[in-house]
């Protein structure tokens, strides 16, 4: 088992991860980080990554099968710091329409909904979404720029992003910046407590994705001295 001293973030290995590429960005920020499928790893981890490409569906069917269901939900539970990434951010949600319809980790109220395909003006659209689009703040976030996961991000800044479905949820106070793909206006970040998700990939999203990565590094510190007191 890795020294949890020296890998102190568990990067999920669930067979539908960005995972080496996850971890590169937490090895330039400073993060030391162990991928793993690991329940006991995850449990002890002062953080997690939770990334994700591919179908809702298979992702809930393969940590069900893995039984890391639990882990996660015990190590949110615990208030510890958890970051989830493109699919990985969806998973949190109740459920997903997705190929008829699947349950998800139910951490947070809300729907995954899939794009349409036709605008207003009956022109076809294309999905999914690829390539850079901005986000911009959620003004009624009680987080501000300066001390949320996103600080140092100016509002507007562009992000990479790869996604058919995008996440509706049934509190708006919890959605983080927001973002306009044709005639949609969707989350693109969301931050509840120890919570932060995110739609797009900070780990292909040059310098400012490496930010996240960092200020995610120091909401770990602050929440390890937090839960000492």
């Amino acid at each position: 088992m890795p020294d949890l001293n020296k890998n102190q973030v568990a990067i999920i290995d669930y067979g539908m991860g960005n995972l080496f590429n996850v971890q590169r960005a937490c090895a330039n920020v400073g993060l030391r980080s162990v991928i793993t499928a690991d329940k006991d790893i995850i449990l002890q981890a002062t953080g997690i990554i939770l990334p994700g490409v591919g179908a809702f569906g298979d992702a809930m069917n393969n940590l069900t099968k893995m039984d890391l269901v639990g882990a996660i939900k015990d190590h949110i539970g615990l208030n510890k710091s958890f970051l989830g990434i493109c699919l990985g951010m969806q998973l949190l949600l109740t459920e997903s329409e997705e190929f008829g319809g699947h349950k998800g980790l139910d951490v947070i109220k809300g729907r995954v909904i899939k794009f349409n395909r036709i605008d207003k003006e009956g022109r076809r659209i294309k999905v999914p979404q690829v390539g850079w689009n901005r986000i911009f703040f959620n003004k009624i976030h009680p987080a501000s720029q300066s001390d949320s996961v996103l600080q140092n991000i100016p509002d507007g800044e562009y992000m990479y992003f790869v996604h058919s479905y995008y996440t509706v949820l049934e509190d708006s106070s919890f959605v983080l910046t927001k973002t306009n793909y044709e005639d949609t206006e969707y989350c693109s970040a969301l931050l509840k407590d120890s919570i932060c998700a995110t739609q797009f990939h900070p780990e292909k999203s040059g310098l400012k994705g490496l930010r996240v990565f960092k200020n995610w590094a120091q909401t770990i510190t602050a929440h390890s001295e937090l839960m000492k007191k």
